[in-house]
This record gives structure tokens, sequence and C-alpha cells, in this order.
């Protein structure tokens, strides 16, 4: 009867099958509570190939991009991407006073960041990449201080999509790093 149990419960298991991964971008260190210039993140937009579908996207070859339905963002990627910028960006700014587009009195910020991301996925060279043209407006006046882009490529320390989801929260703290130098 135990071993008939054991089966059933194995089957069980085996029929439901793998239920997924989800993932999010995890932030490099942690912003101050309060204090430090206003600055203001967004509007961020994806390339299409981001939006279209919740999946990590890895590059096989270069006109070809594999998608798996078992690794996913566990939200809306935009939100989650703004939301590791503006900490990591916060972290290297020591500022807490981050507010996320859109904001209520734009007259309350000092700065704007407009990120418009282009590829942000792995590679079949071992690498995650992110490329991404961003502009820093200085507020309430709208007066554009810097305007660039940057093609960033971190190397992946495993096969697997968590470690493309970790090498991919580093690229967005190395975009921070960029951004904060401007700022400065």
């Amino acid at each position: 009867m135990k071993t008939l149990s054991c089966l059933l419960i194995g089957l069980l298991f085996s029929a439901c099958g793998d239920p997924g991964h989800y993932y999010m971008l995890a932030p490099a260190g942690k912003a101050p509570a309060r204090g430090g210039p206003a600055i203001g993140i967004g509007p961020i937009t994806l390339a299409d190939y981001l939006v279209e579908r919740p999946y990590l996207v890895f590059q096989s070859t270069p006109t070809r991009m594999e998608v798996s339905d078992k690794h996913q963002w566990v939200g809306d990627l935009g939100s989650n991407f703004s939301r590791a910028l503006g900490t990591d960006l916060g972290f290297h700014m020591g500022t807490g006073n981050i507010r996320h587009y859109p904001w209520s009195k734009e007259s309350e910020l000092r700065y704007q960041v407009v990120v418009d991301v282009s590829r942000f996925h792995g590679t079949a060279d071992g690498d995650a990449v992110l490329e991404a043209s961003w502009r820093v407006y200085s507020l309430p006046a709208g007066q554009l201080l810097t305007s660039t882009t940057s093609t960033l490529h971190e190397p992946l320390t495993a096969d697997g999509f968590e470690n493309l989801a970790e090498a991919q929260s580093r690229l967005v703290d190395q975009l921070a790093v960029r951004i904060s130098a401007a700022l400065r």
C-alpha cells in the first residue's frame, strides 16, 4: 500500500510538469532612505521583442532569438527595469529621492533620466547585452544635459536563465554608474 501511495504521488507530480521559473532584476545595492537630489526615472521604453512577451530572451544567431515559456519575468519588465535602475542610481548618487514616471510635480525634480532600451538579452558568446539610448535633463527647465547610447556586455558566470537574469541585473547597475557619472 505504501509503495502504491508513493507511485501515485510521483505520477501526480510528473503530470503537473515544470511550473516554470520567474525572475526579476535585482539592484546592486540599497539607496538611502531619504535625502539627496530628486531624480525622476522615465519614461523607460523597451524594444518590442521585450514587451510583447514576458520571456527572458537569448540570441542564438545574428538573426534568431530564442525564448522559453518556462522562464519569464515575474512582472512587467519595464517597471522592473525602472525600479532596479532607480535603486542603483540612488545607491551611486547617494539619494533616496527617486521618482518613477509618471510623477505628480516635475517642479520638485532636479533631473530626469529617459531611457530607450533597444537590446536586453543573452548572446551565443556567453554574454548578456544591454544597449540603451539615454538622456538626462535638468529640471524644471527641461535643459538637455547629455544624450548618449551605451552598449554594455556582462559575461554569464554559468549557463542558465537564472545566470542570465543575474547578468542583466549587473548590466542595469553598469548603466546606473554611467548615468550617475553624467550627473556629477
